[in-house]
């Protein structure tokens, strides 16, 4: 892959925390282009700053040195305002626990990146009604989190990042609070949204059954990328 055409290009980018008068120094220098359509499970001991570069990539952070772009657009460099609606518009996160509110329905739940746009309500309750189709979840709609299983419940997750079209899925450990056969299904159906419907996906994972579901596997360790090999 050529970095001209990545979509995600990472150069030189170095992320420092202060704590104190301790200094640490949790991304050393990292690059790493991410073609459109990719699937890469980023692996990497607990500390070793995956979760960091996952929040730099989806504008949830600034790198302290580097540049970021994705699609073209240098995130690193827009004001708080522009990278908050790029970020609406262009990233879709799924978290380990859910984070779904157990006070919305299932479908509320996945309409509320929606909230943030001109959409109608029709609209977005048609969007909705799409992604919890496109998961296996439209009988669902009505139900609260607290009436789904766990790996139902990530599937919204799943809805609720996909419900607005993003350029990149950003995951973090996603099957890491399911048993093996939710687990498995979840990594199916991340399987099905990169082949079939073409979406670029990071994955954060410790669990090498999970990265070999993957395109590629990246290994960070101590800041820095180690290696890069096929999945």
């Amino acid at each position: 892959m050529s970095a001209d055409t990545a979509l995600v290009k990472v150069h030189e980018v170095h992320k420092v925390y202060h704590r104190g008068s301790e200094r640490i120094d949790v991304l050393q220098g990292v690059n790493l282009d991410i073609a459109s359509g990719d699937f890469l499970a980023l692996m990497g001991p607990s500390g070793s700053g995956k979760t960091t570069l996952l929040n730099l990539l989806g504008g949830l952070d600034r790198p302290t040195e580097g540049d970021i772009a994705v699609a073209g657009e240098r995130i690193d460099q827009m004001s708080g305002g522009r990278l908050a609606r790029w970020r609406s518009a262009n990233v879709g996160f799924v978290f380990q626990l859910y984070n779904l509110l157990p006070v919305l329905t299932a479908e509320r739940n996945v309409e509320l990146p929606l909230l943030l746009t001109s959409l109608s309500r029709a609209e977005r309750k048609r969007r909705a009604q799409v992604a919890l189709s496109v998961v296996g979840l439209s009988d669902r709609a009505n139900h609260y989190p607290r009436q789904l299983s766990g790996g139902q419940e990530q599937r919204v997750g799943i809805a609720r990042a996909i419900v607005h079209d993003p350029t990149l899925l950003l995951c973090d450990e996603p099957t890491g609070d399911l048993d093996r056969k939710s687990g498995d299904e979840i990594l199916e159906l991340l399987r099905v949204l990169n082949q079939e419907h073409g979406k670029t996906i990071l994955m954060v994972t410790h669990d090498p059954h999970a990265a070999a579901c993957a395109r590629r596997v990246i290994h960070l360790d101590k800041g820095r990328l180690n290696s890069e090999v096929p999945a």
